[in-house]
């Protein structure tokens, strides 16, 4: 990034218009501190707009009743797009959140066109209406769009959730107001455009840039017909609490404490490349990262040995250094938080067995890989969400053991079981209480649902599971007697 991108306008219905609102959102870069962007916040009338542009496109059909297979040609051409354009969006979405334009590529832009490309798979693929015959007869089934959604969603990997926000609500028909994090809202515009110009008519789309203020307006708005939301279980929470009280359809993707299982049979050497990287990808800044190890005692010293190895090869420092490998976190309140769990660690009786240097340039939001040993599940290193590149190794004794401690968590998104014996990985995986299992590495797969037990959320992404949620189903009676 040179110049910064000064936004003057907001995305509303598909076009760039005038804001109510007076107050401008900067945006500056968790690594040097110098300024990417501003762009006007959006208050409540600017959200009422685009709302209100939301729902006059939703009522006249212009997107719900396209058909399925041309909704989905256009989000195939919005991928592409994104592809082709993929150095310019990579470039500031690294400027805006810190990660490495390698990890931009790989976590964000190929997850974000991977969950388009199958969620327009799912489009063609689904069932949109459905013959039953029941004791009253026949009986017509059709799924419809849900209507106006709402969209919120964080700044650890904007790319991929931008997509993964538009990809089923545009797969189903419906219209959607996208609320970015205010630490990344710059890259939300530039894909809006995309989306546009892949064929999304007007009125369908918009971007309500902005922080809680902006969000309750989104939530509270009565023409939302549901809200989608990925980001801390707090403010998921307070999300569930009002779309309970106007009875509104939501879906919360929330945060994690995921466990990764070694079992006494894992090759360690093999594995422990892609077990360091599942617990402090994108900085550590990931819901799904594999921050709790759980090792065999009689394995312990040789699965951290291997693990410390590994990581010390992790340099933190600029994104812009092709040498880095974990990029800033992405402001000053979070290094504090996180820097202040590893200074918690250590007084709880844990010992930092790795604390790779963090380098003094730019903001100094810096922490280098971290490595706990001695933890065990009832401190809070082992029990709350970091969102940081520390990983917490825990001992345990036997198998069953290890599956009582995975699941003793308040969340469950992720995890994964690393042995050579995949059918006993497999038996295990089946025990854990959570959303998403990996046998011998982690990864979401597009086509397949993604979502979380417990306080780690409420629904499901991804896939036919991540269509259906953004559908209403509709049974059509027949007269007794009638037959098609």
């Amino acid at each position: 990034m040179t110049e910064p991108i000064e936004t003057t306008k907001l995305y509303i219905g598909g076009a760039w218009v005038e804001p109510h609102s007076t107050e401008v959102l900067e945006v500056f870069s968790p690594a040097t501190g110098e300024k990417v962007g501003s762009v006007p916040l959006a208050d409540e009338q600017d959200v009422d707009a685009a709302v209100r542009a939301a729902r006059a496109s939703f009522d006249a059909g212009v997107w719900r009743n396209t058909p399925p297979a041309q909704r989905a040609a256009v989000i195939r051409r919005a991928a592409e797009l994104i592809n082709e354009r993929g150095a310019d969006i990579g470039a500031l979405v690294s400027a805006e959140m810190g990660a490495t334009p390698g990890d931009v590529a790989t976590l964000q832009q190929l997850a974000g066109t991977g969950v388009l490309n199958a969620y327009a798979d799912a489009a063609e693929a689904y069932e949109w209406e459905e013959k039953r015959t029941g004791i009253f007869g026949e009986t017509l089934v059709v799924r419809e769009p849900v209507g106006v959604v709402g969209a919120i969603i964080a700044w650890n990997v904007p790319l991929f959730l931008f997509c993964n926000k538009f990809g089923p609500a545009l797969a189903a028909g419906c219209s959607i107001v996208l609320k970015p994090a205010p630490e990344t809202p710059l890259n939300a515009n530039l894909l809006a455009e995309l989306f546009t110009e892949a064929g999304v008519p007007e009125g369908v789309i918009s971007i309500v840039p902005g922080g809680i203020e902006t969000g309750q307006a989104l939530v509270n708005h009565p023409d939302i017909d549901k809200i989608t939301f990925t980001g801390s279980t707090r403010a998921g929470r307070a999300i569930a609490a009002t779309c309970g009280d106007q009875l509104k359809r939501c879906s919360l993707e929330l945060g994690g404490k995921s466990a990764a299982i070694v079992l006494d049979d894992a090759d360690i050497a093999a594995s422990a490349p892609m077990l360091v990287f599942s617990g402090i990808l994108n900085s550590g800044q990931a819901c799904v990262a594999q921050t709790r190890v759980l090792v065999p005692r009689s394995k312990h010293d040789e699965v951290v040995d291997a693990m410390v190895t590994v990581a010390s090869t992790f340099t933190p420092g600029l994104p812009t250094d092709p040498e880095t490998k974990v990029g800033p976190i992405i402001n000053s309140r979070q290094h504090e938080k996180v820097t202040g769990y590893i200074a918690k660690g250590k007084k709880e009786g844990a010992t930092a067995v790795l604390e790779v240097p963090a380098p003094e340039i730019g903001t100094g939001n810096f922490v280098g890989p971290t490595i706990f040993t001695g933890v065990t599940n009832d401190m809070t290193i082992a029990r709350e969400e970091i969102f940081g590149p520390v990983i917490s190794v825990i001992a345990y004794d036997d198998v069953d053991e290890a599956i009582a401690i995975a699941n003793d968590s308040d969340y469950g998104l992720a995890g994964s079981v690393w042995t050579a014996d995949v059918a006993k990985g497999v038996e295990i995986a089946k025990q854990i209480r959570t959303g998403t299992m990996g046998i011998n590495w982690y990864a979401i797969d597009p086509s397949s649902p993604f979502g979380g037990y417990k306080k780690s959320g409420i629904g499901r992404e991804n896939g036919r599971e991540g269509l259906e949620s953004y559908l209403e189903h509709k049974a059509i009676l027949m007269p007794m007697g009638y037959t098609s």
